[in-house]
């Protein structure tokens, strides 16, 4: 992956840097304009990128705001989009973080052995999402206890009392995705036949 942004990402970043940086010191663009000696509408046009920037021009903006000119034209920082993976285990279940963030939803990949566990349903706070990769899942949620299997997804309230566990002594493999606030995600399910299995 070139971890070097394009000339052109880099110049459509100076305008709304711009505009940050004035705001942020209090100037309007006729403060600006008596600072620099550039017109108000060269400076509108600037922060609006309906003007490719200069030297002539970003010099004696960026030294009137006081910032350093590498803070308005310097290439954006690429991190390392790739999330380490470091498992935790809870009660024998193996979760793997898939999102970096420490803030709402966190996404993980969990893995659950076999087991003669009996449901233990719980609530709190939050919305769950799962999506099963491997085995069979077992989820009883308030009055309805159904099995998944691969490519089929569940979400739910986690207000109504819920368990899931693997289904019988195989593993199951799934992805989880649970956020306190947040908007639903609906997967798609996999048109399959069914047994007497309850929808949620």
């Amino acid at each position: 992956m070139d971890d070097q942004p394009s000339v052109d990402a880099v110049i459509e970043q100076i305008a709304p840097r711009l505009r940050r940086a004035r705001e942020k010191k209090g100037l309007s663009l006729a403060d600006l304009s008596r600072a620099t000696g550039i017109s108000t509408s060269t400076l509108s046009r600037l922060e609006s990128a309906q003007r490719k920037p200069s030297l002539e021009l970003l010099l004696p903006i960026t030294a009137a705001l006081g910032v350093p000119f590498d803070e308005i034209v310097a290439a954006p920082r690429i991190l390392d989009p790739r999330v380490p993976q470091e498992p935790t285990r809870r009660d024998g279940r193996v979760l793997i973080p898939l999102s970096r963030q420490q803030g709402e939803p966190r996404a993980y990949k969990m893995t659950i052995p076999g087991h003669d566990e009996q449901p233990h349903l719980r609530t709190h706070a939050g919305h769950e999402w799962l999506y099963v990769l491997r085995g069979r899942l077992r989820v009883t949620l308030g009055d309805h206890d159904f099995l998944m299997g691969p490519g089929e997804a569940a979400e739910f309230d986690c207000q109504i009392p819920h368990w899931f566990g693997a289904a019988g002594r195989g593993s199951v493999e799934l992805l989880s995705l649970f956020g306190k606030q947040g908007e639903r995600i609906h997967l798609r399910t996999r048109p399959a036949s069914r047994t007497s299995r309850d929808p949620l």
